[in-house]
């Protein structure tokens, strides 16, 4: 490896605390941005969020709302760089492994979506209920 190359690998090495933050939170912009399901997921967490306040949740309700809500704006960020990264290393030519990968990336989503869905609906159902009946 030359002079050069050091010099490069470097640059993207995070030096200290500062650097690891601006890297972190040019992924969630960048998520944000350029990922229409995040932006999906961002506007279900603010209604989630406006549900709670409104029926005011209790906080062991709030903790299973927020950690639903993470998980599923995690998972849609890893998922996102597990397709970017398989994009990358297959220069875009099908392969069957990139296709499992890409697949099984966005099942964990769903999956982990499925749990959010469930919670919600052990929350707010009875409290809807409650308010209709």
């Amino acid at each position: 490896m030359d002079l050069q190359e050091n010099k490069s690998q470097k640059k993207w090495k995070n030096r200290d605390l500062v650097a690891s933050l601006e890297f972190a939170t040019t992924g969630l912009f960048t998520a944000f941005k350029e990922e229409r399901n995040m932006r999906k997921h961002v506007v279900s967490a603010i209604l989630v969020i406006l549900a709670g306040l409104i029926f005011q949740v209790s906080i062991t309700e709030w903790l299973f709302l927020l950690l639903s809500v993470c998980l599923v704006i995690a998972f849609e960020i890893v998922n996102s760089a597990i397709e970017n990264v398989v994009d990358l290393a297959s220069d875009y030519h099908f392969s069957m492994l990139a296709k499992n990968a890409k697949d099984m990336a966005a099942g964990a989503v769903l999956f982990v979506s499925g749990f959010a869905v469930i919670v919600g609906l052990l929350i707010f159902l009875p409290k809807i209920w409650e308010l209709i009946f």
